[in-house]
């Protein structure tokens, strides 16, 4: 294929704040033919309000893989093409990686315009460490696998920083503190940029006890930012473990047991649990 004439723009939208677009985005969504956009609808209000009018393309989770050829086509004819989602930056948890690797394969200019984006706005205001972090996502909705994938970040170092759905942040917050331990800091920025911005600070117990709590806490757009795990978390001392499991395993129920040693070790409370598994044959009692 030869080389394509056309321009893919990636543009960043507010995620709320419409004072936010900037003038370089602005300029880019006033000129481009076409504007592919997750939700057409969402992305009508927005070119309304700034006084934009320009031909919208669908293109979400569910018809990308369909909508790429005919954008490529246009792309390959000379087009200029904007792609936004119905907030922040596209890709990141919003659709548009197939259209911009196969315009990258085709030999389509590919632009991006930066701007908004909750996961580097709530690492801003969060006051965790931002020198590492790494960005997760949707957790799983299903519990058992959120649980199993939390389990693998129990030891992770650097700052971690999720989405979640404001009917599940109870659970999610209910199940970090289980595996990461209670007193992990963390920042709940709830609908950041917007009238009710609220950024909710504590340990991870004491915000999981705040969702039950407060109404408010499950309402509207949210983004989890949870301190990494301290240095002794990532190299636990097994024999210490072991020798925990071995006292407390004696004296506690197998949950409580797993729980208090994962606290005393740095362990996660799965670890320990799948520990106290083994050594009663894989069924502990509780």
């Amino acid at each position: 294929m030869g080389m394509a004439r056309g321009r893919l723009q990636v543009v960043a939208t507010p995620i709320g704040n419409l004072s936010d677009i900037s003038a370089r985005a602005r300029d880019v969504l006033e000129h481009a033919d076409a504007i592919a956009a997750e939700d057409t609808r969402h992305t009508l209000a927005l070119l309304t309000a700034l006084g934009i009018s320009r031909p919208l393309l669908s293109l979400h989770s569910h018809n990308e893989s369909q909508r790429v050829p005919g954008i490529l086509a246009r792309l390959a004819a000379g087009e200029t093409i904007a792609l936004v989602s119905d907030a922040g930056t596209p890709l990141l948890s919003d659709p548009g990686f197939e259209l911009v690797r196969a315009a990258a394969s085709a030999g389509v200019t590919i632009e991006a315009i930066p701007g908004p984006s909750a996961i580097t706005t709530a690492l801003a205001a969060a006051g965790l460490p931002v020198t590492r972090f790494c960005f997760e996502g949707f957790l799983p909705a299903k519990d058992r696998e959120r649980r199993a994938l939390l389990a693998e970040l129990a030891t992770e170092p650097r700052t971690l920083v999720f989405f979640e759905a404001p009917h599940r942040i109870g659970a999610t917050l209910a199940d970090l503190a289980a595996q990461f331990g209670p007193s992990r800091r963390a920042v709940v920025a709830r609908e950041l940029t917007k009238a009710h911005e609220t950024l909710y600070r504590g340990t991870l117990q004491e915000l999981a006890d705040r969702a039950r709590q407060e109404e408010n806490f499950r309402r509207g757009e949210i983004t989890l930012v949870v301190e990494g795990a301290p240095a002794s978390a990532q190299g636990v001392d097994e024999a210490l473990l072991r020798r925990a499991v071995d006292v407390l395993s004696k004296e506690l129920p197998p949950g409580r047991a797993a729980a208090v040693a994962a606290q005393l070790t740095g362990a996660s409370r799965s670890e320990a649990y799948e520990l106290i598994a083994r050594q009663s044959g894989g069924k502990p009692g509780e």
